[in-house]
């Protein structure tokens, strides 16, 4: 039996670890292959039961989906092996036995011919049985399972909203890969899932007939499967499996960067003798942990993420424990005071942050980690206003809606392809400025649960009718809980607008791994002096505030780019030069 490479959610990785030898018992689910990929570390699962035969892949090599990982020796052929080795020692061992012997063990062969019949005639009954499906591509490294809508038994329709993930800065529901019956939930609510983790067992429609004739026939047969998947467990239990239901949950990943840290050198001289794959010797050093002194929980003292994520919260709960110092104090806002003296406090109350503002928080909170600084100005957007209310009446009757947003979108992303250090990222080192090609902009959308940010793909070569139509559907999709992962990855860049809710200017977030986003708050009438007629005279003035990550942009720059994106806005015929 061929165990295959399933979904990968990228093109292609690496093998980093094999976790079987060749003659090893294992249970389905156990973990065979650790693969990296630049983005993520994924431990692939064995999809059945049995010993391992051959190994198909080395350390090294490049697998992607399909690919043949290992292959197995099923557990029904090592039952019947069994029973045959058994039947001989039985026949051996008692001669005066074997007039007995002979008439009641004759009929076993033919049953166990009738079950091999039966087991090869199988197949065509059984073409939809049930199957079991992974995760699509979830748009990053993992996400956690906010709502399971389904239970066991539930019919489901093909593309029906089966499980809600949240990330970072997203809610995505993942729909039903095909219509059939629930057999078999593989995950729970809270647990972090990645691309390709097997998540739900499903009977596809059509084989309800099909299923009642099978357990029939089985009802009738003896089922030598019992003791064989017990043995199965035994000897899965003897391979050291990885205690996947004991490992701690990861905390946040802000606090733990707060952890004392070592330097990069100090880290790398403790990595020699530890068992661990490259992406968790990178989180450790990107962590500045000493991961000697992490106990790993997979198999043969394995470290996994998790552990070094438990570490650094034990580090953290133990910090919290000591006397207040300097460098505590400094880790982490202290514990709010005891509120329960009403003659102090007075009354008060508790409510639910949502869901969207609940996995907000860590990403919000990389921002406290940047040197943020906010470059204001105003752009004169009068004649532009003139333009948009003479085209505003075709686009609607084609049912479009054009504010200012779309040339706000257009011009900036005209800036960024002439300014490009803004339209970059920080290397993890701080060594390189990694500059984007291309203009993905983020919108910034409010709802009801908070604030979402859709993209906008390669803004850069869209005329303004196309983005006022994307900034519409993405609204209408945000708001409506529809958007998908890959509404929601991929920007370089970032826009927020207030609209007309007021205010004269604000400080929008960087939002890492970006370093600028542009906030635009509502326009307002203004006296403008003009020279050549000497006198004042009324315009309508846009506020735009500019935040961007110092550490990249240098304030000069950042004037420069502002005011550049004010003259666009005053006369978007620039653009076109």
């Amino acid at each position: 039996m061929d165990i295959k490479a399933p979904d990968l959610g990228v093109d292609s990785a690496e093998v980093s670890e094999i976790m079987v030898e060749v003659g090893d018992v294992i249970a389905k689910d156990d973990n065979i292959i650790l693969l990296e990929s630049d983005k993520a570390s994924v431990e692939v699962p064995s999809s059945a039961a049995g010993k391992v035969t051959k190994i198909s892949v080395a350390v090294g090599d490049q697998v992607s989906e399909g690919m043949v990982l290992i292959e197995l020796e099923s557990a029904e052929d090592s039952v019947e092996s069994d029973d045959d080795s058994a039947a001989d020692d039985n026949q051996q061992a008692s001669d005066t036995e074997a007039a007995a012997a002979k008439p009641e063990t004759k009929p076993e062969p033919a049953a166990t011919e009738s079950a091999s019949s039966d087991s090869n005639d199988k197949p065509a009954s059984n073409a939809g049985k049930s199957t079991t499906h992974a995760l699509p591509d979830l748009g990053v490294d993992e996400a956690q399972v906010s709502e399971i809508m389904v239970s066991v038994g539930d019919i489901v329709t093909a593309d029906q909203s089966i499980l809600l993930i949240e990330s970072d800065k997203a809610s995505v529901e993942v729909p039903a890969p095909v219509a059939g019956k629930i057999e078999k939930i593989l995950v729970e609510t809270g647990d972090m899932v990645a691309n390709g983790q097997d998540f739900i067992v499903i009977m596809s429609s059509g084989t309800d007939a099909a299923d009642e004739s099978e357990s029939t026939s089985d009802s009738a047969e003896p089922k030598p499967s019992a003791p064989a998947k017990a043995e199965e467990k035994a000897a899965a239990k003897t391979t050291g499996e990885p205690k996947q239901s004991e490992k701690p949950s990861a905390p946040n990943t802000v606090a733990s960067k707060q952890a004392d840290k070592l330097t990069e050198t100090q880290v790398n001289e403790k990595l020699v003798d530890v068992y661990a794959g490259p992406a968790v010797r990178k989180l450790a050093r990107q962590l500045g942990v000493d991961i000697t002194q992490v106990n790993g929980s997979a198999l043969n003292d394995r470290i996994l993420k998790e552990d070094l994520f438990a570490h650094v919260k034990e580090s953290l709960n133990t910090q919290k424990s000591a006397p207040a110092s300097g460098n505590v104090a400094s880790a982490s806002l202290p514990s709010l005071p005891d509120m329960s003296n009403v003659e102090i406090w007075g009354e008060t109350a508790t409510q639910d942050l949502s869901r969207l503002q609940k996995v907000s928080i860590p990403q919000l909170n990389y921002n406290t980690l940047l040197p943020q600084v906010t470059q204001f100005d105003l752009s004169d957007i009068t004649e532009t206003e003139k333009l948009r209310g003479e085209l505003k009446g075709s686009m609607k009757a084609e049912g479009i809606g054009f504010t200012i947003l779309a040339f706000v979108v257009k011009a900036t992303a005209y800036a960024l392809t002439q300014h490009p250090r803004f339209n970059s990222h920080l290397s993890d080192d701080n060594t390189q400025v990694i500059l984007r090609k291309s203009v993905n902009m983020g919108i910034a959308v409010a709802t009801d649960d908070g604030l979402i940010v859709p993209v906008i793909k390669n803004v850069q070569d869209k005329g303004l009718k196309q983005i006022a139509i994307e900034i519409g559907e993405l609204a209408v999709k945000a708001r409506d809980k529809k958007l998908t992962t890959k509404d929601l990855q991929g920007a370089s860049f970032t826009i927020s607008s207030q609209g007309n809710l007021g205010g004269t200017a604000f400080t929008p977030l960087v939002n890492w791994p970006q370093v600028g986003i542009l906030g635009v708050s509502e326009a307002s009438m203004q006296p403008r002096w003009d020279a050549k007629k000497q006198s004042f005279e009324p315009r309508l003035m846009l506020p735009l505030s500019l935040s961007y990550d110092h550490r990249v942009i240098n304030g000069a720059d950042a004037a420069v780019f502002t005011r550049y994106i004010a003259t666009l806005l005053a006369d978007p015929r620039r653009i076109l030069l």
